[in-house]
């Protein structure tokens, strides 16, 4: 770190083993650099960024420096201002900065105990900038009982208990007076050599130890050693305990606020001196326990009542101006019986947690309104608010435990649908994706009669997971929850895009592609005029994405894509973003622009790395088989078809088959990608991909001599192509025919392909009708003609980079007697992908501040990479790099 490098350590083990004394031994080294120090606190897990506004506060003289987006995200986070709900990776971004810039003046190093207490907004944040942590000499120390799902994948060290001499050493140091042999070994044998038990548990009992009874007990090691320290708290004046209670009850460990509550429960500043004798608190300017598990200690072994009394005081010196949800979480606290007043203060804590990002926050702070709310209906309304925030904070468990709740309240048929719609998006997010359609179809039926616009809305999420279940699909497949939808109730006012999109669907998945088509592009030409509220967009912009493949509209596919991303971007709707980010990558790779392709991917691997947040490899795959990278498309597109058949996603099953196709077809391995695209097209209730599988069928199949395949396939093809009528559609249609005909018609048909797909966005397709073509007229011994439709279709793969088919198309031009040059290797070939990414975005005029927002680093990684930049392609300047990288 002190040279100018960052990195993060992950420190594992039991309580007690000794991971807060290497974090001790390793701040005592760290006498010349800035320390930041905090702690998780079991009791504050709820609180949304407790633990990161302790670590953030310090340093926020320098948030000024940071840019305005990433300023406003943390000072809303922090409460320090009121604000729109910041994205996570936004406020992510500004902790990332806001270490890095204090870092510049000197080294940083920063501690973070008891992560497994860490509220989940802080452990995200936390997680966020260790996997961004790069040159800033920043030093990240983090010490839990067991893993953190968050961080998982940072760099892990497991604290083992000590070795056998080393813990009879340790023994013999605090046992100084005789001790049975046998109860010597006993003791060693429980402890398993941590050094808390070795050091607690014989100060705690040593009458006890003397004869060895009592000294097995049935409860876990941390709850023994908790044991030790509850009987040395018993030995301090009531006062004192009474103060240590106090000190429990808030993790703040602010002695402001402390020292206010214990004036007011007739507490002097002399309680402490007892606590701070016995080495079980520290009192100066913060506050702290020798140990977390003194805390927990203290806190648990008070009686009810002494825990709500000290609440009480605590939430009486809170300021209601300053710290509103801390003091109405204490209120909570200390409340005894139901209490209304307490519970609306904790429901507006939750709408201002919420307002922060912190929806694991709203969720604790409605769940405690609910337990303190007396009105049976209004507690049941505060469970479902509380149930639906937990789903979008990905806590099925305690979601779930929350609508069993509000289903055993009273009976209420609206609250009942809204329990219903909730259940379906929970199946989809547990992985039973079969059983959403079928949940959310029963409940959009029951909305007909109770909320027009909540049913049409629910019927569409309905064929959205009904679409992605695809062929595993039992109960509600896409045909049977689209004839439902056909009843939906009108909407009743201008419809919206979502409900064009619905009827449309409705049409298109019962009555087939003639008639839907139409109102498909009509409810695609409504999302293209970008009308939606902002928060809605990303929900909607993604289904409608779905459509555009349907009809083949590659124009609409272009313009719903680029709205997709944009919006998902800018509202940090972070579940969302990935799937925003592969519908692009789609797009790009369609339209033959792959680098811009591979640097979206690049970006979605930074995405699932800065948040832990994993998918199939659909995005990898597909860039990979259209490349013609065989090894790599190949060990992709095996783990994909597995991780798609496991989740029960028949969408993606039938896109990796798809995509097998394409490289195998690349490659002239057409027996394979007859199989390939023979299982990317064996389900009849599946199109879209499945459509596009048709295309690579008739090819293959007719190159393998299965003629009667190929002609069955370009029927099942023009069922979706021929309503379409886009050039895409017909220029794939009119290929596909071409490939099944003789003569005079198959030279027409090819020469309809070319011209029609000229004319659209795909460039892929457009090379692969001059190479089809190319091919044709060499078997008819047209060999001047071949070489010029052989030539273009040589020179579009080379552009595009499509490695597999320009070496298919090279074969056959050799075959025509033409000789290909092999490409010149481009000069960015020595880059990195990330220095690659940074390069082009800094030749195209972003800062290293706009640079790092967009690829999750810190200005000075941005700036460290630059300088590497510049020395491999032998510059030394950002103007120079218009002229060093390619357009």
């Amino acid at each position: 770190m002190r040279e100018g490098r960052s990195d993060v350590l992950v420190m594992l083990g039991e309580a007690g083993v000794g991971k807060t004394a290497l974090l001790d031994h390793a701040l005592q080294s760290a006498s010349d650099v800035q320390i930041l120090r905090v702690s998780g606190v079991e009791s504050e897990m709820e609180l949304p960024y407790a633990a990161l506004s302790q670590l953030g506060l310090p340093l926020l003289d320098g948030i000024d420096r940071l840019p305005a987006p990433q300023a406003e995200a943390l000072a809303t986070t922090f409460g320090l201002k009121a604000g729109e709900t910041p994205g996570p990776f936004l406020v992510g971004l500004g902790m990332l900065n806001l270490l890095a810039e204090a870092a510049r003046e000197r080294p940083l190093l920063c501690v973070v105990d008891d992560a497994h207490w860490l509220d989940d907004a802080s452990a995200q944040v936390v997680a966020f900038v260790a996997r961004r942590l790069r040159t800033e000499s920043v030093l990240l120390l983090i010490a839990s009982r067991h893993a953190v799902p968050s961080m998982r994948g940072l760099t892990e060290l497991t604290v083992q208990g000590l070795g056998p001499e080393a813990a009879q050493q340790l023994l013999n140091s605090v046992v100084r007076w005789p001790l049975d042999d046998g109860v010597r070994a006993a003791l060693l044998a429980e402890a398993r050599g941590n050094p808390l038990a070795l050091l607690e548990l014989p100060l705690a009992s040593p009458d006890r130890l003397a004869g060895g009874f009592g000294l097995l007990e049935a409860t876990a090691l941390s709850g023994r050693i908790e044991e030790s320290f509850r009987r040395r708290v018993s030995e301090l004046p009531a006062d004192s305990q009474e103060l240590l209670l106090l000190a429990a009850a808030d993790s703040a460990g602010d002695p402001v606020l402390i020292w206010r509550a214990a004036a007011a429960l007739g507490l002097s500043p002399e309680a402490g001196s007892a606590a701070e004798e016995a080495d079980l608190l520290t009192i100066g300017v913060r506050i702290a326990f020798r140990h977390p598990l003194v805390r927990s200690a203290v806190y648990r072994s008070a009686a009810a009542e002494d825990r709500r009394r000290v609440h009480r005081a605590l939430a009486e010196a809170t300021s209601q101006e300053a710290d509103p949800d801390r003091r109405a979480w204490h209120l909570a606290h200390a409340a005894e019986n139901r209490d209304e007043k307490v519970a609306a203060e904790l429901e507006s804590s939750a709408g201002r947690a919420q307002a922060r990002g912190g929806l694991a926050a709203a969720a604790a702070f409605l769940e405690r309104a609910a337990s303190l709310t007396a009105d049976p209906e209004l507690r049941a309304e505060r469970e479902l608010a509380a149930a639906r925030n937990k789903v979008h904070a990905g806590a099925p468990d305690g979601a779930r435990v929350l609508l069993d709740k509000v289903e055993s309240g009273p009976a209420d048929d609206l609250r009942a649908a809204h329990v219903g719609q909730l259940r379906g998006h929970l199946a989809f997010v547990t992985g039973d994706v079969a059983m959403a359609p079928v949940l959310l179809l029963e409940t959009a039926q029951r909305f007909e009669r109770l909320d027009p616009v909540l049913a049409r809305e629910t019927y569409l999420d309905a064929i959205t997971y009904a679409l992605l279940a695809g062929r595993f699909a039992d109960r509600a497949t896409v045909t049977e929850v689209a004839a439902a939808a056909m009843a939906a109730p009108a909407p009743g006012r201008e419809p919206r895009p979502q409900d064009l999109l619905l009827d449309a669907f409705a049409v298109l998945f019962t009555e087939g592609h003639a008639k839907g088509t139409p109102l498909v592009r009509r409810a695609l030409d409504a999302f293209r005029r970008d009308e939606l509220p902002a928060a809605e967009a990303p929900r909607w912009l993604a289904i409608a994405g779905h459509g555009t493949y349907e009809i083949w509209d590659d124009e609409a596919w272009e313009a719903v894509a680029g709205l997709n991303l944009r919006h998902t971007r800018d509202s940090g709707a972070l579940v969302m973003l990935p799937v925003a980010l592969t519908q692009r990558i789609a797009a790009h790779l369609h339209a033959g622009q792959f680098k811009a392709a591979a640097a979206l991917l690049e970006e979605s691997e930074a995405v699932a790395e800065a948040t832990g947040i994993a998918r199939p490899a659909y995005d990898a795959a597909s860039v990979a088989a259209w490349r013609g990278d065989q090894a790599r498309a190949a060990e992709l597109i095996r783990a994909v078809e597995t991780t798609a058949a496991e989740r029960g996603e028949g969408v993606g099953f039938t896109l990796v088959h798809y995509t097998n196709a394409v490289l195998q077809n690349g490659l002239g391995r057409f027996a394979e990608a007859r199989n390939a695209a023979a299982l990317a097209t064996a389900n009849g209730h599946e199109t879209a991909f499945a459509s596009w599988a048709q295309a690579e069928l008739v090819e293959a199949a007719i190159r393998s001599g299965d003629r009667a395949q190929a002609e069955q396939a370009v029927e099942r093809l023009a069922r979706t192509t021929t309503p379409s009528g886009t050039e895409w559609a017909l220029g794939i249609e009119a290929r596909s025919r071409a490939l099944i005909s003789d003569g005079t018609a198959a030279d027409e048909l090819y020469r309809e392909a070319v011209d029609r797909l000229g004319r659209s966005r795909g460039a892929v397709a457009l090379a692969r009708a001059h190479l089809v073509y190319g091919e044709w007229l060499r078997r008819e011994d047209r060999d001047l003609e071949a070489r010029g439709q052989l030539s273009t279709a040589h020179d579009l793969f080379q552009e595009i980079g499509a490695e597999a088919f320009a070496e298919r198309t090279r074969l056959e031009l050799a075959a025509c007697g033409v000789a290909v040059a092999q490409p010149a290797t481009e000069r960015t070939v020595e880059l990195t992908g990330q220095e690659r990414q940074i390069a082009r975005r800094a030749r195209d005029g972003r800062s290293n501040a706009e640079i790092g927002a967009e690829l999750f680093l810190s200005a000075r990684t941005v700036e460290w990479h630059l300088r590497k930049v510049f020395v491999k392609l032998g510059i030394s300047s950002r103007r120079e790099l218009r002229t060093a990288l390619p357009a």
